[in-house]
Formats: structure tokens, C-alpha cells, sequence
């Protein structure tokens, strides 16, 4: 429900069946959910809960980058952060934690000491696996040319892909230019308006609609209920007056649980009463907000289409784009100028727990009542069979580079044009075309584990033998029906427009 305990390392047999021979990995994505953080706002110091915590030992060491002259090289200004709040009258004061500590203090919603430990440490691991058995990715870099790195704009999210890359490959694995320097790694941001890497309710009004549709349902089937008669007897006394614990309550359900997860997490001087740690309670909570969140990936096409959709179509553009060796394996986008740019092997994606779940009910994959823990992470892996498909090229060629960033200034009808396929609907598809994609495999690992999307089990969708590898044209073919052709024009809601839960529950997954 918390923090991620991660599984043992695979045996020698167990990556064996994982990895069989003849299979060849030459794509992975990792969407990773950020570490250990504060709640991202104050609840229950009617409890004695602190509303400061004192767990970010970083903001004692901040840096920022400093330009005095145009002419003049970047310095550098080393700082220390204090947070001021409100004290008696509104007078400014520094926060304290519940100990008076004055540093180390972290903001609401802040990755901690504990969280950046955990993502560094799941870093570490990839680089175990990728590096070290499966010897996919080199043990030394001298630059991130092959590497994709994109985290969403939140902090909490940016600082864990800092620390995953950190754990992947420690300074020590990262060999200096000439100049005596690792150049500096791309990482990709979108504004908040563009961001599809996580479910964007506060810039896409359909899917906020869409949303609150589906809370509404949830709250009209627990809120009088004897599960939720069970929570008021536990946590009920802590709510504000005449409020009852519920989904739509003040704090929300899920707000509780939230409050609930970050305290587990941390030490002993931000706890909450023991009866919020009761075990029926918290697989309870955990259950109704599960489907309060998440009910509506499941049910309903718009849903995943302007939840998850652009973020799914953007990785199986990137998985095509690698079969074609077009660029639009994202290589395009971190190439410098006059680079020629290299195949991008790896990819990382600093997220949320939203993401994950959006992803894996999406693809009907997601049948449990447990919410992603933090840290967790989905690898998308995409392999070649040596038997059925060419080797790809090493380098993505300048011819295709430019094609792909010169169609992507027009319409989908360029792509077409040009031959590339990524994301063009598979009906649109000629046969020659659909069989570019012809022995090539995906397979989802979820915090370690194979998952199974329905559709593929198929005769004809998969491995012979194995379920969990998609044929790729399988899984374009189930990712194209929740792809927006138009995300912004899609999210546009019409003053007094009803959005309503589907009548009939259209599934995930097939």
C-alpha cells in the first residue's frame, strides 16, 4: 500500500524463461512512479500529526545556475532553503518539525530522504539487470545519446529520474568528453498544458468531467455502506465536525489514504493514531479508491483515450520508430545539431502513481485493489526474434531524421507519405507496411512481474508458448483504439455539457 519491497533478483532460470534465446531486446521503457514524499496537504493535526516534516536533508545543499553576463561563462550560487509560514496574527515565522528542527523541513508533496533513497536504489537494480546480466545497455556511457530521459514538470517526479539515472550509472560508470566533462544528460519537460505523463484533469476539461462521473458513482456505491461504517468507526472521530468519512468527504477518502501512506513511510514523529493503521481498514480504503480512480480506465474508451492515450501512443510511436530506424524512437528529439544520431536503447520516465495504473487498466492489466506503491515501475520491453526479423541498424540515418521532423510540421497524412507508421491507425495499414513489424514482441513487467493484456492471448497475438509477449502489431492494434488523433481538441467541453459513466462497460484491454 506504501513503500515498495522489491522482489528477489530473477535466478539464473527464471531469466532464462524471461529472456529466451532467439529473442533479442532492443527497446526498453521504464515508467517509474516517484519515490517516498510528504503529503501534498496538511491533514489531521487534530491528531498531533506535524504539518511540517523534517525528511529533505537536500534543501541544505541547493544549487542554482547563475548568468551575470551574456559573455560570461554559467556560475553557480549555493543555498540553503528555509520555509516561512504563518504564525499567531499572520506574522511570518520558519517552520519547525515536531522536534523544532528548522532545516531539513520539506514542502507538501515533497520527495524525502527515504524516497530518494528508494529511487536511487531502483536505478540500481535496472542496472543490474540491464547491465550487468542481461549485458543490454553498456557498463560505462560517454554520453546519453541512446538514452531517452522525460519526467513530468513536478518536482517530486524530476528528482526520482535524477536518482534512477544516478543509480543506473553512478558517476563512476559515466567516462568524461575531451573536454574532461560527461556531457550533460537531456531531460525532457513538456509545460503543463502538453503533459500526457500523467492523466492532465486539470487541462483536459472531458476527461475532469469524465472523472468526477465515475468519483460521483463510486461515492453513490460506498458512502452507505457497511465498509464505510467500518472506516467512521475508525477515523471518524478525527474528522471535522458533522463530517462523516466518506468518498466525496472532507478530507476526500483518498485524501485519507493518502495522509495514511506517507506516514507509513517515514519515522516515528509523524505518525498518525494507531487505528489508521488497522489492516481492514487500509484494504478498504485502498480498495474503493482503487476503483474510484481508476474504474473508469477500465470501462470506458474516452476515459483512456484523454486519460493515458497520448502518453500510450507516444510509446508505441517510439517502439515502431525503432523497427524503422526513423528517428521517431525519440532519438530526434535528444540528437544535438549536426549529430548523427544514435538508436535509443533505453528509455526512463519520471511519473506518478496515476500513470502506472493508467497504463496498466488501459490494457485490461490491471486486476487488483492494491494502489501502485511508491516507487513502483512498468518496463515496456520491446525484442526482435533473430530467426524472423533483420538487424537493425546501429544509427538512425540523417535521411530519416530530417523526414521525421519535417512531418511532423504537417498533418498524419505526411507520415503516410513518408512510409513511417507509428501512429497511424493499424486499418490504415497496407500489408507491406504491417509487415514491418512482423517478429517483433512486447512484454510488460509490472515492479518485476509479467503481465498479460488480455487481447494478446489471441492465437496468432503471441509467442508460441508465452501470453506475456504481445506480437507488437497485436499490441499497436490494442493501443490505436485509445490513441487521440487531437488530445486538445479531444479534452474541449462544451458549456453544460453532460459527461456520463457508459451504460455498458466498453473493456480494456481486447
Amino acid at each position: 500500500m506504501t513503500t515498495l519491497v522489491p522482489r528477489k533478483p530473477y535466478t539464473d532460470e527464471e531469466l532464462q524463461k524471461l529472456y529466451p534465446d532467439g529473442l533479442e531486446l532492443q527497446l526498453v521503457q521504464v515508467l517509474m512512479r516517484h519515490g517516498e514524499r510528504t503529503p501534498v496537504t496538511v491533514r489531521f493535526q487534530n491528531t498531533g500529526l506535524p504539518a511540517f516534516w523534517p525528511y529533505c536533508s537536500t534543501v541544505r545543499q541547493m544549487k542554482s545556475a547563475i548568468l551575470s553576463a551574456s559573455d560570461q561563462p554559467i556560475d553557480t550560487l549555493e543555498w540553503k532553503r528555509r520555509l516561512e509560514t504563518f504564525g499567531e496574527n499572520d506574522e511570518p515565522i520558519v517552520a519547525r518539525g515536531p522536534s523544532g528542527q528548522r532545516d531539513d523541513i520539506c514542502e507538501m508533496g515533497a520527495l524525502t530522504d527515504i524516497g530518494r533513497q528508494s529511487t536511487y536504489n531502483l536505478g540500481h537494480r535496472l542496472r543490474q539487470l540491464y547491465v550487468d546480466r542481461l549485458k543490454f545497455i553498456p557498463p560505462t556511457i560517454t554520453s546519453t545519446d541512446s538514452f531517452y530521459l522525460r519526467s513530468t514538470p513536478v518536482p517530486r517526479a524530476m528528482e526520482s529520474l535524477h536518482q534512477a539515472f544516478s543509480g543506473l550509472y553512478p558517476p563512476s560508470a559515466r567516462q568524461p568528453g575531451p573536454d574532461g566533462k560527461f556531457p550533460s544528460p537531456i531531460i525532457l519537460t513538456r509545460a503543463h498544458a502538453d503533459e500526457t505523463l500523467y492523466p492532465n484533469d486539470g487541462n483536459c476539461r472531458r476527461f475532469a468531467a469524465l472523472s468526477r462521473a465515475f468519483a460521483q458513482r463510486a461515492a453513490d456505491r460506498w458512502n452507505n455502506t457497511p465498509d464505510m461504517e467500518y472506516l467512521n468507526s475508525l477515523y471518524g472521530k478525527w474528522m471535522g465536525p458533522d463530517m462523516k468519512v466518506a468518498v466525496d468527504s472532507r478530507p476526500r477518502l483518498s485524501g485519507i489514504m493518502d495522509t495514511i501512506n506517507a506516514t507509513l513511510a517515514h519515522g516515528p514523529a509523524t505518525k498518525l493514531p494507531k487505528e489508521f493503521y488497522d489492516a481492514k481498514g487500509k484494504g478498504i480504503i485502498e480498495k474503493i479508491a482503487v476503483e474510484e480512480w481508476y474504474a473508469g480506465y477500465k470501462e470506458s474508451k474516452e476515459f483512456r483515450t484523454l486519460g493515458i492515450g497520448g502518453l500510450m501512443g507516444d510509446l508505441v510511436m517510439r517502439m515502431v520508430g525503432s523497427v524503422e530506424g526513423s528517428g521517431k524512437d525519440g532519438s530526434r528529439l535528444v540528437k544535438e545539431k549536426d549529430q548523427e544520431s544514435k538508436r535509443i536503447r533505453f528509455a526512463l520516465h519520471g511519473c506518478h502513481d496515476t500513470t502506472l495504473a493508467g497504463v496498466l487498466a488501459s490494457l485490461g492489466a490491471f486486476e487488483t485493489n492494491k494502489w501502485p506503491p511508491f516507487t513502483s515501475h512498468i518496463a515496456l520491453e520491446l525484442f526482435r526474434d533473430t530467426n524472423k526479423a533483420p538487424e537493425p541498424a546501429g544509427k538512425v540515418t540523417q535521411t530519416a531524421v530530417k523526414t521525421s521532423w519535417w512531418s511532423s510540421l504537417f498533418s498524419s497524412s505526411s507520415s503516410a507519405s513518408n512510409g513511417e507508421i507509428g501512429r497511424r491507425r493499424t486499418e490504415d495499414l497496407g500489408p507491406s507496411e504491417q509487415k514491418k513489424m512482423d517478429g517483433y514482441y512486447v512484454r510488460l513487467r509490472y515492479n518485476d512481474e509479467p503481465v498479460t493484456v488480455p487481447g494478446c492471448r489471441k492465437p496468432g497475438k503471441h509467442l508460441e508458448g508465452d501470453e506475456s509477449f504481445c506480437t507488437l502489431a497485436a499490441f499497436k492494434e490494442i493501443v490505436d483504439k485509445f490513441t487521440p488523433q487531437n488530445w486538445k481538441e479531444e479534452c474541449r467541453l462544451s458549456r453544460g455539457e453532460l459527461v456520463q459513466v457508459p451504460a455498458t462497460p466498453e473493456l480494456a484491454g481486447e
